[in-house]
């Protein structure tokens, strides 16, 4: 495993982020201890989550992924300050009307919330899902601001962010002398690039936030398991999968993959997260597992350097 620097800050995180949506949904509590004993076996030492995580399931009421990695952190399998745990806030986790969103009050029964899933007294980087474009961002970033002087986080990030409220956000940090973002998680993969390329990525270079993207593998179709000429599962996500990446430039994509991939033995899957890591912005990459093979497979790709020739071919 190797280590990068959380953008500007000290903050050193391992190169694979292990996400945990999957926690409480396609993999139960004992098979998620497995996965996360093997990521640290493995090196890992950052695991991303969200309070919302896993919300969407019949049954579930959110949370279900912090409760799986607080019991883990109970367990006493690692130390508590050998790991990063993110967490994430704007998602309704409630039928009340302040149970969702950026405001004051939600962050702060959020965050109380959080730590009492999660079984900790801090959590390292608390991020903001996604915009709340109707609460003020100087109340948000206040609150942020609040949290890391008493205690309960450290860094803070956001996700899901547009490049111009970003920089807004930045800059009335700057201004006010209030904790700014770190880091950015946005999606970024082979196939989904102009989103993140185009201006969120020299933004964050410019101004030292560490990028920690989500979806490097397109949702599982950079492993190249879909082929042109054969049937898409009768899934929702397979579906999505089909509309966005089963086309000319996406098999074009995974043909370059696999010519790169047989001339350094590694997998697909390996060569798209090493492509993802190949970009000078980013700290980290949050790859999911539902088994330990999964996990030892992805896990490879941060061994992998690719040369400047490699990159380019993959273009």
């Amino acid at each position: 495993m190797k280590y990068r620097k959380l953008g500007r800050t000290g903050l050193s995180v391992s190169t694979i982020c292990l996400g945990t949506m999957q926690f409480g949904w396609t993999a139960v509590e004992q098979e998620a201890h497995a996965i996360l004993n093997r990521a640290v076996e493995n090196g890992c030492n950052f695991i991303d989550t969200a309070d919302i995580y896993s919300s969407w399931v019949e049954g579930n009421r959110g949370g279900e992924s912090e409760i799986v990695i607080g019991n883990w952190l109970a367990g006493g399998s690692v130390r508590r300050q050998d790991v990063i745990i993110a967490s994430k806030v704007r998602g309704k986790m409630g039928d009340g009307a302040n149970d969702e969103g950026l405001s004051r009050q939600h962050i702060f029964n959020a965050i109380d919330d959080s730590l009492r899933r999660l079984q900790t007294e801090y959590i390292d980087l608390y991020q903001l899902h996604w915009p709340d474009l109707e609460t003020p961002l100087e109340e948000t970033l206040t609150a942020l601001n609040d949290l890391v002087r008493m205690g309960k986080i450290r860094y803070i990030g956001c996700s899901n962010y547009p490049a111009w409220l970003m920089m807004k956000a930045l800059s009335i940090s700057d201004q006010n002398g209030l904790a700014r973002f770190d880091s950015a998680q946005p999606h970024y993969n082979l196939v989904h690039r102009e989103e993140f390329e185009r201006e969120l990525q020299p933004l964050c270079l410019d101004q030292g936030v560490g990028v920690i993207p989500y979806s490097p593998l397109a949702g599982g179709f950079l492993t190249g398991k879909y082929r042109r000429d054969g049937n898409v599962p009768n899934t929702p996500r397979a579906k999505g999968i089909s509309g966005k990446y089963m086309n000319d430039a996406g098999f074009a994509a995974i043909d370059r993959l696999k010519m790169a991939a047989e001339e350094r033995g590694a997998t697909v899957a390996q060569m798209a997260l090493a492509w993802v890591l190949g970009n000078t912005a980013v700290s980290s990459v949050i790859i999911g597992a539902n088994s330990i093979i999964q996990l030892d497979e992805t896990m490879q790709a941060a061994s992998i350097e690719l040369s400047d020739a490699e990159m380019g071919m993959l273009v």
